[in-house]
């Protein structure tokens, strides 16, 4: 593994409780948004892991004002190597089950039980959020048509049929996030994961769940340019193994 990718354990404040799922959310500078997402999160979980994936703002210094688990990456990795970075750690301090959760305010706490019922019933081994099965607020209708491109890519391409692909709300159970490896370290890694749960034979299931954008989320996400990107790193990333 990269030196860079190793976290930095920097504060742990509360005790674990062994039902609790671990949110992994991983972090690059989003001091602005990042407490309120956190203020949602750590009135109802005892173990979020907070990733700063090489910020050069105050994220980590926002996060050192709650009860969580604080790793850093002392350069910008990316998401997908953040999410792995708090995945291996939550894992180590034998989480039951891993959720993924998005820094930036577009997700709701609210949607992570509706993710865990699936795991708890043994129904499936990963539950992925999807908003085109629940709702969505503020979504331009170019971002639309680039996640319903991306459906179709991943069904040609990993043969999985879900009805969002770049969805970062998703839960596993302990097995699942043993067995999924994420070595696309930034945006790809989503078609990644889809592309390994069917490589793994992984039973998987989806949830309805709601996103909102505003602008400031929407500026920093995923543009036309990078949906092209991410398919070359995946189509790459194949020829490579």
């Amino acid at each position: 593994m990269n030196a860079t990718l190793q976290p930095t354990f920097v504060q742990t404040v509360r005790p674990e409780l062994a039902d609790d799922p671990w949110i992994i959310v991983a972090a690059y500078n989003e001091a602005a948004r990042l407490g309120a997402t956190l203020d949602m999160l750590c009135r109802r979980y005892s173990n979020v892991v907070v990733v700063d994936d090489g910020s050069t703002d105050t994220t980590r210094q926002t996060a050192l004002h709650y009860p969580v688990w604080i790793l850093r990456h002392m350069l910008n990795c990316g998401q997908g190597a953040a999410l792995q970075t708090g995945i291996s750690f939550a894992l180590r301090h034998d989480a039951k089950n891993v959720v993924t959760f998005d820094a930036d305010g577009q997700h709701c706490v609210e949607d992570i039980e509706t993710l865990m019922e699936p795991l708890r019933t043994g129904r499936a081994d990963v539950v992925l959020g999807s908003r085109f099965l629940g709702r969505t607020e503020g979504l331009p209708l170019g971002r639309w048509l680039v996640l319903k491109l991306g459906v179709l890519f991943t069904r040609l391409f990993s043969n999985v049929r879900v009805t969002d692909t770049h969805n970062g709300l998703r839960a596993l159970s302990r097995a699942a996030a043993g067995r999924v490896c994420i070595q696309q370290n930034r945006m790809a890694h989503a078609s990644e994961i889809l592309d390994q749960i069917q490589a793994r034979g992984l039973k998987y299931c989806e949830a309805p769940v709601t996103i909102r954008y505003s602008h400031a989320t929407l500026a920093k996400g995923q543009s036309s340019w990078n949906a092209v990107r991410i398919v070359g790193q995946l189509l790459l990333g194949r020829v490579i193994r």
